[in-house]
């Protein structure tokens, strides 16, 4: 699960999607079998050329037909903000909202927002093209802007963007405790609140920011109020976030470029971290 300072515990995606279109997409017509009735037989792929890519790609220059969608779609919901419009191996057409997906055909007569599955394999194809377009090269990360914990030899790496006021992201640091050999790359993001933002100056300027951080996430110590000292890594931090699509806390990256938005069971993490090459 994530906190998110739009929606905090509450809000769900489909409300997230719905409030960004200025529309309850409940109350759209979703007739999923005439949509997919669309796809021809000549165009319909084979698992294998369907299947999403497994990195991210520089965006294509959008044909004459996906930009008439995206035409047509913000003529019918007024003030919608679309980052991307793809016309899929499946005949329908994608469009990206932040980190969601919906789909249209082309007369943008039905809309869609759930998740597509391919029937002869059973993937789940809009969570594996989420995946793709939400992927980060954890070399890419500012890693000067973290704050860096480094465990044993320090031979599996892991950054997490967290805000001080976020739940799950104390769950995940109680998941975290006893794990070893292992560079945790903090970056504070406090997106929840202004008392976020207070926490994470105050961490920020502290003599040794790992330690205060672990006392509050972990023990519950509220951070010391601190003398001013240079906070704009909080600011670019939070600048590079809402660049990749960082919209809610805990956001795991893996230093082998997987990203998880939320907190993960103690077993699962351990388990992603045994998988990671030693670097």
């Amino acid at each position: 699960m994530q906190h998110t300072k739009a929606s905090m515990e509450t809000q769900t995606a489909a409300q997230q999607i719905g409030k960004r279109l200025g529309l309850a997409l409940a109350s759209i017509a979703m007739v999923a079998a005439s949509m997919m009735g669309a796809v021809s037989p000549a165009s319909a792929q084979t698992p294998a050329a369907a299947k999403a890519p497994t990195t991210a790609a520089a965006p294509a220059t959008p044909t004459a037909a996906e930009e008439s969608v995206r035409k047509r779609f913000i003529e019918r919901f007024d003030g919608a903000e679309i980052d991307s419009v793809t016309h899929t191996p499946y005949g329908l057409y994608e469009l990206r909202l932040g980190s969601q997906l919906i789909y249209t055909d082309e007369a943008v007569s039905y809309v869609l927002q759930g998740n597509l599955i391919d029937v002869a394999t059973r993937r789940n194809v809009t969570k594996e093209r989420i995946d793709a377009l939400m992927a980060v090269r954890f070399k890419d990360l500012p890693l000067d802007l973290a704050i860096k914990q480094v465990r044993g030899n320090g031979a599996r790496k892991v950054a997490l963007f967290e805000d001080p006021n976020c739940g799950y992201c104390k769950q995940l640091r109680q998941s975290m405790e006893g794990v070893d050999n292992v560079t945790i790359y903090t970056f504070l993001y406090p997106i929840l609140s202004e008392d976020s933002m207070t926490k994470a100056k105050n961490i920020l300027c502290s003599a040794t920011p790992g330690k205060v951080w672990d006392d509050w996430m972990l023990k519950g110590r509220t951070p010391a109020r601190t003398a001013g000292c240079d906070t704009s890594p909080i600011d670019r931090t939070l600048t590079f976030g809402q660049s990749i699509q960082v919209r809610g806390t805990p956001t795991i990256i893996f230093s082998d470029d997987t990203r998880v938005g939320g907190a993960i069971p103690a077993d699962q993490f351990k388990a992603k971290l045994d998988s990671l090459p030693k670097s």
